[in-house]
């Protein structure tokens, strides 16, 4: 498995995590965005974090039957952990806001199911993700990411296994510090695309 030194060297080299004035998918704000698509889009870089991803998901859930990503963060990385570990993955894509299944994916009845996104930070995603596993009379075994950057505030209830986990600090908009006021917000995600 990466330490998190070789880990965040790897983030570092692929671009992935970036610096400016960001408005996250959760509406707060922070001066670093983790742009996992940079990484992704590297894949001599990239296998390694899925690899030892894949080591990490490994040792802590040991009997499961599907993946659910996220689209669109969450669809790489859930594909390529599915690849290593042979287990089937499905995503959900936002539709008129919610999350739902297309394309004729499908989750079993009484399946144990392991999400898997890019970044948490609040874990709304991964929880929108969970009703729908919940709604099919599913269980939910688990949450795993390449970065969790929740800070241990994530309002998922059940053990998250990340690659890394990064300390970013975020603000509500009413709350930035100086230096963010001056530097003019991007929103570089994908939730309302």
């Amino acid at each position: 498995m990466l330490s998190y030194e070789d880990s965040l060297k790897i983030l570092k080299e692929t671009k992935a995590l970036i610096n400016g004035h960001f408005i996250l998918s959760s509406g707060l704000h922070s001066p670093t965005y983790v742009q996992c698509a940079q990484l992704l889009s590297k894949p001599d870089k990239s296998h390694k974090i899925c690899d030892s991803l894949a080591e990490k998901i490994k040792l802590n859930f040991d009997n499961f039957d599907l993946i659910l990503s996220p689209a669109m963060g969450g669809i790489i990385i859930g594909y390529e952990i599915g690849k290593i570990l042979k287990k089937d993955t499905i995503f959900s894509e936002r539709v008129n806001g919610e999350f739902t299944l297309r394309r004729d994916f499908s989750i079993k009845e009484k399946s144990k199911v392991l999400i898997i996104e890019d970044v948490i930070t609040t874990g709304k995603s991964s929880l929108e993700c969970a009703k729908l596993v919940n709604l099919a009379g599913a269980t939910v075994i688990g949450y795993a990411c390449i970065i969790d950057r929740s800070n241990g505030k994530s309002v998922i209830d059940k053990k998250i296994i990340s690659q890394i986990e990064l300390t970013i600090p975020t603000y509500k908009k009413e709350d930035l510090p100086k230096n963010l006021l001056s530097i003019k917000a991007v929103k570089p995600g994908s939730r309302n695309i």
